[in-house]
């Protein structure tokens, strides 16, 4: 009865053995097809950082309340929605002199405040004036400016699409150089999640949109580069 068991096993494992082989063997053409769409941003991330000291907490707190409320205001005035306003990493610290600087022991200076605070902005034409609103409220850094688009899914999309395209194209091309032609996918993977590049003032590339844009402004919203690629297998006949 062993015997009978183990002959059948044997005969189970050679039979799925040359079923992988002959997978291994099915002729393929594997190509990447990759595309690239640009977009013109229709969202601007402002990320500020707002830091007060005063002796007393209190007094630190108030002061930095006060820039807050301002750029609470401002989010009022440029009609943006609660859901695009935050602060986050509220923070308190004690400051001291430097006893390397000064060669003395440490003298207390005050408390320090911090606050974070984003604001959203869809109205893209406006980006320009808020931002120099911004400068005037008080805030102690602006850390960022980032542009993006609320389409994001959308554009991924169409950018995936036409990088099957490109790879069927290159696939079909690369087929009739030696005569032969594709039939069906066999596999396709996608390389990793599609890269999305949000430009920031330091590297906006394209020009000025003419619809969002003066020629006296200093800010050029260019176009969000969305990329895809994957890689296809398919059947070579």
């Amino acid at each position: 009865m062993t015997k009978y068991v183990l002959l059948l096993f044997a005969i189970a494992l050679s039979a799925g053995t040359v079923c992988a082989q002959k997978e291994v063997d099915r002729p393929l053409i594997t190509v990447t097809g990759q595309a690239e769409i640009l977009v013109v941003p229709d969202e601007v991330d402002f990320a500020l950082r707002v830091d007060t000291m005063d002796k007393g907490l209190s007094g630190a707190m108030e002061k930095n309340d006060e820039i807050v409320k301002t750029l609470f205001a401002l989010a009022r005035k440029y009609q943006i929605p609660a859901a695009q306003l935050q602060t986050d990493r509220i923070s308190v610290t004690q400051r001291y002199t430097d006893e390397e600087v000064t060669k003395k022991p440490p003298v207390f200076l005050g408390y320090t405040v911090t606050k974070n605070v984003a604001i959203i902005l869809r109205d893209v034409s406006k980006a320009e004036d808020l931002l120099a609103d911004i400068v005037k409220s008080g805030v102690s850094y602006i850390q960022n400016v980032s542009f993006h688009t609320t389409q994001l899914r959308k554009h991924k999309d169409a950018a995936r699409a036409q990088a099957m395209k490109a790879a069927q194209e290159k696939a079909t091309a690369m087929a009739k150089e030696i005569g032969q032609s594709i039939g069906k996918a066999y596999s396709i993977t996608e390389e990793g999640p599609t890269p999305y590049y949000s430009l920031n003032n330091s590297n906006v590339s394209g020009g000025i949109d003419k619809a969002t844009s003066s020629d006296e402004s200093t800010i050029a919203l260019g176009q969000i580069s969305i990329t895809a690629r994957v890689t296809v297998s398919f059947e070579l006949k």
